[in-house]
């Protein structure tokens, strides 16, 4: 049976990543060299994706063309590694498995400086090469540019009839880097001959799934998806993907439902995670027609007041206090940003916090975000400070900029790498970490730059520090508090807590500290919003009560908004009793959520028994 008379009667599974296998057993090189130098190893990651349930396997020749290998001085022997790859897959191969030869974007995530002529000639000879040994069918996978993609599309399906499947890759959930819809991408590879159009890389399954759910069934081609294993995390200097493979067993039915045919594993994924795959779908028919959703209007409120400037850490010493992150937009439009920022202010908040760029992704400037809250609604603005995106230099002129605008409230972090962000091909700086972010601040203070220059004016910047209760061993990062204390952290915001004992234990933990803690909370939105966070977020964890209680209403979203709610109320409740810094994380920026929960605080702690309650609080902070 053909390919495509297979992805007619059911769904089949690819297989998973190459690369993260060898990165695991401690390659560092050229992968595709080592079909020349390691056969046998190869030949093992094959067969243990055709165990664990693929129907069809990929040769290893992602970058097996003559622009990449040149980089490795390898440029000569495109034709020997390429065969060779084809000859490791067959080997490895069933009667029944599918070997479909592999050719990765020229571009990738980043902007390379090869021209259009460059790539057409390195793809032919790539291509020539795998059609002489006689794969199954094609993959041109990863290519985040359209227009190079549509380019080496034309020049295969002139020279071949085989099956041809072609996968883009997207910054964003939905959109291509140059705009284009990711539906109507998919229509112009199909129009353009593709066999099978899908998406692959860089997303985790959740944002996959939410691009796909735009996607109508199209009438010639099927609909593939090969999914990153999650976000990954920054470990000692690398990366590091964290999810486990039954997430993917329970994400297979919902990527079926949105009529994926062929689906398989891009980056962290493994034997385990592609089993989980297979397991999924097992005796599932595939989708025959889909029914498009359009997704609702946010919520809109205004409300405009003025607010007292007193720097936080002596409010809350003094009493509870209330912050609320609402990052900036991604676009240039923030009338509807702005108006919840009012919204915000009338409800009561003390400061809103502003994330510098968060999960590595575009958005207007915090700094020009903060003036415009601190003119317009008179609100204390409370800006992040990341170490990834900023040299030493840039990182100084920031810290003036700040001053110069009156701006004093700053979070000093290190930033999400930029491989989980718009733009993974961007360089991440870490020119300093956290640590010295604080202390450079602190030197700033007392009119001193980095390199001891005189600034001729001591700033006044008050500096929050990050800290992550979401670990396995919570008295190693209680010690990386107190170091961040001694560098002259004045407060802290946590990461979202989504389990009331971790509140109680962070309480515990931390009672010998009076440096201020403000707890992050954050409210649910739905069982996806759950899941995403707990399996594809690094630093955030729920447990299965929270996990469970989002899975009972996930068929109502109603429901599922009241029930996030409710279990925001419960985290309240304890985190009252223990601390009195509330941060509030809007999330999608339903900031008519957060709202209700700031409503809730005050009811059960009004701001004129704040010093009544400070005085019987078992943590004053």
């Amino acid at each position: 049976m053909s390919l495509l008379s297979a992805l007619e009667e059911r769904i089949l599974i690819g297989d998973g990543a190459m690369g993260t296998l060898l990165y695991s057993y401690g390659v560092d090189r050229c992968f595709e060299e080592l079909n020349l130098t390691h056969e046998e190893q190869i030949t093992r990651i094959h067969r243990s994706y055709i165990e664990a349930g693929s129907d069809l396997i990929q040769t290893n020749t992602y970058g097996a063309n003559y622009i990449k290998l040149a980089r490795y001085g390898l440029e000569d022997q495109v034709k020997k590694i390429n065969t060779k790859a084809v000859e490791l897959a067959r080997k490895a191969a069933k009667k029944d498995t599918f070997v479909l030869g592999t050719i990765g974007g020229i571009h990738g995530a980043q902007a390379l400086n090869d021209t259009k002529e460059e790539i057409k000639r390195s793809f032919r000879e790539q291509l020539y090469c795998l059609l002489l040994e006689g794969v199954d069918g094609l993959i041109l996978e990863t290519y985040y540019n359209l227009d190079e993609l549509l380019t080496v599309l034309e020049i295969a399906r002139e020279e071949t009839t085989i099956p041809i499947i072609t996968n883009v890759s997207m910054h964003v959930p939905g959109i291509l880097e140059n705009g284009i819809q990711l539906k109507d991408a998919l229509q112009r590879l199909e129009d353009t001959g593709s066999n099978i159009v899908g998406v692959n890389c860089h997303l985790g399954p959740f944002h996959m799934l939410q691009s796909l759910k735009d996607v109508p069934l199209l009438d010639k081609t099927f609909l593939a998806a090969y999914p990153n294993a999650s976000l990954p995390a920054y470990h000692e200097g690398k990366l590091v993907y964290e999810n486990k493979p039954d997430y993917f067993t329970r994400c297979a039915e919902d990527f079926r439902n949105e009529g994926v045919r062929l689906l398989g594993g891009c980056c962290g994924t493994t034997p385990e995670h592609i089993k989980g795959l297979a397991q999924g779908v097992r005796n599932l028919k595939p989708l025959t027609e889909k029914k498009i959703i359009r997704k609702p209007s946010p919520i809109e409120v205004t409300r405009n007041q003025t607010t007292k400037e007193t720097p936080l850490v002596d409010i809350v010493k003094k009493r509870h206090s209330i912050i609320v992150e609402l990052d900036a937009p991604k676009h240039l439009q923030t009338d509807a940003y702005m108006e919840g920022v009012k919204a915000l202010k009338k409800a009561g908040v003390d400061a809103i916090t502003l994330a510098d760029n968060s999960l590595a992704s575009p958005r207007i400037s915090n700094i020009a975000i903060a003036e415009k809250i601190k003119q317009e609604v008179g609100l204390r603005p409370l800006v992040h400070l990341t170490c990834r995106d900023r040299n030493l230099i840039g990182l100084q002129s920031h810290l003036m900029g700040l001053d110069t605008l009156g701006i004093h409230e700053i979070l000093a972090i290190t930033g999400d790498p930029t491989k989980i962000g718009d733009f993974p091909g961007a360089t991440s700086v870490f020119d300093v970490t956290s640590f010295d972010l604080i202390k450079l601040i602190k030197q700033f203070n007392k009119g001193l730059s980095f390199s001891g220059n005189s600034l001729r004016r001591k700033t006044s910047f008050k500096v929050g520090a990050a800290f992550n209760p979401n670990v396995a061993h919570l008295d190693k990062a209680v010690k990386r508090m107190e170091k961040k204390i001694s560098y002259g952290a004045d407060y802290f915001l946590t990461q979202p807590i989504f389990n009331k004992e971790q509140i109680i234990q962070l309480h515990e933990a931390t009672a010998h500290i009076q440096t201020p803690i403000y707890i992050g909370i954050m409210p649910l939105t739905s069982t996806r919003n759950a899941e995403f966070l707990h399996n594809e977020v690094p630093g955030i964890k729920l447990n299965d009560d929270v996990r469970d209680k989002m899975r009972f209403v996930s068929n109502d979203r109603d429901k599922s908004i009241e029930q996030g709610i409710s279990i925001a109320k419960e985290l309240i409740d304890v985190s009252l009793r223990y601390f009195h810094g509330i941060y509030l994380i809007t999330p999608f920026a339903r900031y008519d959520m957060i709202i209700r929960l700031i409503e809730y605080i005050q009811e059960k702690v009004p701001k004129s028994n704040f010093e009544e309650v400070l005085s019987a609080t078992p943590h004053c902070l």
